[in-house]
């Protein structure tokens, strides 16, 4: 059994990361997100059901945050630790990043994080466009984006590995169903401890939007070569009325050889 890291170590062993990064909280303050319903009052109605598109698709657009950083820490933390299927190997990588307090982590080297893990940053908003034939996701942290084709296109066969990997996307009833594959098993983790994966990992996630305000995640990990069968989470985020996104840059990076751990 692999015990989950100690929270309280790891914000210490994270600080110095952190701080590589400027963060900037005022993003256009009180400038009213247009075309969002409101009460008769003005203030955004996140209760108000979710919204359509012309032909009758799930919309996800909008500007969204996770609403802590629960599955970033540990992007198996609804699971017991015996629930995450390690492959033996895996497991070993995995302690041993704990036991080093993820001081090698992808993201103190200025690398974003990839899928899943960027849309759990609690620090940093996401903004998805959905617009016929592509979906964007723009990423505040990192400034960098993803695209998911949906326009019927089959994912590459052998690409070329990428941080971010290759998504298509289809409708299910009430639900935006995305496959990503071919990702660069060397540049990014699953979450900020550590959680490995190869370059076989396939990624689903399934979007749901039960309300205005509010978006659901079930991410399924399905890589043969970390783990002996697929496992599964559910996240949520907050839609983020009368505000934007800022550009954030990693730059100048000279911290990574402060960084504590052994």
């Amino acid at each position: 059994m692999i015990n989950s890291i100690d929270v309280k170590s790891f914000f210490a062993a994270t600080v110095l990361a952190v701080l590589v990064c400027t963060c900037v909280s005022a993003q256009w303050l009180k400038y009213p997100t247009p075309g969002i319903p409101r009460t008769p009052d003005g203030k955004p109605n996140l209760a108000a059901p979710a919204p359509k598109t012309a032909d009758g698709k799930l919309d996800i657009s909008g500007l969204w945050k996770a609403p802590n950083g629960k599955y970033l820490f540990d992007l198996a933390a609804d699971l017991k630790p015996e629930e995450v299927p390690f492959q033996p190997w895996a497991a070993a990588l995995y302690k041993q990043r704990q036991d080093s307090l993820a001081k090698d982590r992808p993201t103190g080297r200025c690398i974003p994080h990839g899928v899943p893990d960027q849309m759990a940053v609690a620090g940093y908003p996401f903004k998805i466009l959905q617009t016929p034939g592509l979906v964007l996701i723009l990423y505040e942290e990192g400034t960098h984006y993803r695209q998911i084709f949906t326009d019927g296109r089959p994912l590459p066969v052998d690409p070329n590995p990428a941080l971010v990997g290759y998504s298509v996307g289809h409708w299910e009833e009430d639900a935006f169903v995305v496959e990503t594959s071919g990702f660069n098993a060397d540049l990014t983790w699953l979450d900020d401890p550590g959680h490995p994966h190869t370059d076989a990992l396939h990624v689903t996630e399934r979007f749901r939007r039960p309300n205005f305000g509010r978006l659901e995640l079930r991410i399924t990990i399905d890589d043969p070569k970390a783990y002996t069968k697929p496992w599964s989470v559910t996240e949520s985020f907050n839609f983020l009325p009368d505000t934007e996104l800022l550009e954030n840059v990693c730059e100048n990076e000279k911290d990574s050889g402060h960084l504590v751990g052994k």
